[in-house]
């Protein structure tokens, strides 16, 4: 499995990541490649304890319930609902929203797990850093292959 912690699988990841161009259109979902940036580096923003998002009981008991479908499950669904503190509506430039991207991204692999911040994440509940790996590795390579790379 690869992971967000080894050099060389980040740097595979980052590569997927310097694909996207202004020209990358959405396979599914409402977001262009410039808000897919800036909503996955503020997810990744959660494990580095920056960030708050506002979970109800309710959804963070939903959560917990799919946890282990999600992380060691296939893959993530596509259309799948998310914190309102994540969802993009403005637009930047998209190389700058992928340099940010990238910026925070290969911070895993630099700092390893001391990078991360929160182990018990609003909506998932505890997690391990394997876990984050997990999360991390998923919900990045989910939105690279909603726009194809």
């Amino acid at each position: 499995m690869n992971s967000i912690y080894n050099k060389a699988d980040n740097e595979a990841m980052i590569a997927r990541i310097n694909k996207l161009t202004p020209e990358s259109k959405a396979i599914w979902g409402k977001m262009t490649a410039d808000q897919m940036c800036v909503h996955c580096s503020r997810a990744i923003d959660v494990a580095f304890g920056k960030g708050d998002i506002k979970v109800n009981f309710v959804m963070r008991l939903l959560g917990k319930m799919l946890k282990k479908k999600v992380f060691y499950g296939g893959a993530m669904g596509k259309n799948s609902p998310t914190a309102k503190e994540f969802i993009i509506t403005d637009h930047t430039d998209l190389e700058v929203a992928k340099a940010e991207l990238i910026t925070r991204f290969r911070r895993f692999a630099d700092e390893g797990t001391s990078c991360i911040k929160l182990t018990d994440h609003p909506f998932w509940g505890k997690l391990t850093y394997e876990e984050w790996n997990l999360l991390m590795w998923k919900h990045t390579s989910h939105h690279l292959e909603q726009f194809g790379v």
